[in-house]
């Protein structure tokens, strides 16, 4: 398949969080096959390295992004390696299983700072560094998990619904400096995590609640983030866009 190629994207600074496998990985080789310049942090030192050696136009950073000092530490060396950062995609999450009754306030810390603090303290820090350029782009990742009511993830959803609410609050605030705020969620994507998931039945009922037939791959998510961050999404701020096939 031929896909689109913006050249507004090219020797644009692109920051990813979770890059190292998975859709981040998809967003890491996507990016730098537009000719952008990219960055990507994630925990996984072998996968990040990997795919550093395979994609030679993209620099790896290992980072917790639950230390919050490690964190700003780490976009700031990122922002002095690329010379500024013009889009970011918060990527990064993990949609580990729990029930309600092995929920602690330790645990709801742990989940919060792994799938929503972050995605604010990224912003933050990339915010000072767009606003002198003249704007930039930042891309959140949500999820149709809360939008479906799922088993088994309730402060995953939480921390993705929250995501939803965060990108319109910063759409708000950043767009007086011409920086756009949106939200990516994702269907369920053929990913080897998900697979963790899911059994061949299981993957054969998402299908058939899908409008379209057919697994969701990375590259399909990519393709929209391609799009998002781009000068022709120059109007769009402040709201999220499905890839789900139509999962309903």
């Amino acid at each position: 398949m031929d896909r689109a190629h913006y050249p507004s994207l090219a020797r644009k600074r692109v920051l990813i969080t979770g890059g190292a496998t998975g859709i981040g990985a998809a967003l890491v080789e996507s990016f730098a096959a537009q000719g952008a310049r990219v960055a990507f942090v994630d925990l996984d030192t072998d996968a990040g390295d990997a795919l550093a050696a395979r994609v030679a136009s993209a620099k790896f950073f290992r980072c917790d992004l639950r230390d919050l000092d490690a964190l700003g530490a780490t976009i700031g060396a990122i922002a002095d390696d690329l010379g500024g950062i013009d889009v970011l995609i918060n990527n990064a999450a993990s949609d580990d299983r729990h029930s309600i009754d092995e929920v602690t306030p330790a645990f709801w810390d742990e989940r919060m700072a792994t799938n929503l603090r972050h995605l604010f303290f990224t912003a933050q820090a990339v915010v000072p560094g767009m606003r002198a350029a003249g704007g930039g782009a930042i891309i959140n990742f949500g999820s149709i998990s809360w939008h479906l009511g799922l088993k088994g993830l309730v402060l995953y959803q939480t921390a993705k619904a929250a995501i939803e609410g965060l990108t319109r609050g910063l759409a708000r605030e950043l767009g007086g400096d011409n920086i756009r705020v949106t939200t990516i969620v994702p269907g369920n994507v053929q990913t080897p995590r998900q697979q963790r998931w899911y059994t061949p039945e299981d993957e054969a009922e998402i299908v058939a609640a899908q409008c379209l037939a057919g697994r969701i791959q990375p590259v399909d998510v990519a393709a929209l983030a391609l799009f998002l961050a781009s000068d022709d999404a120059r109007m769009c701020t402040g709201h999220e866009y499905f890839v789900d096939a139509g999962w309903r």
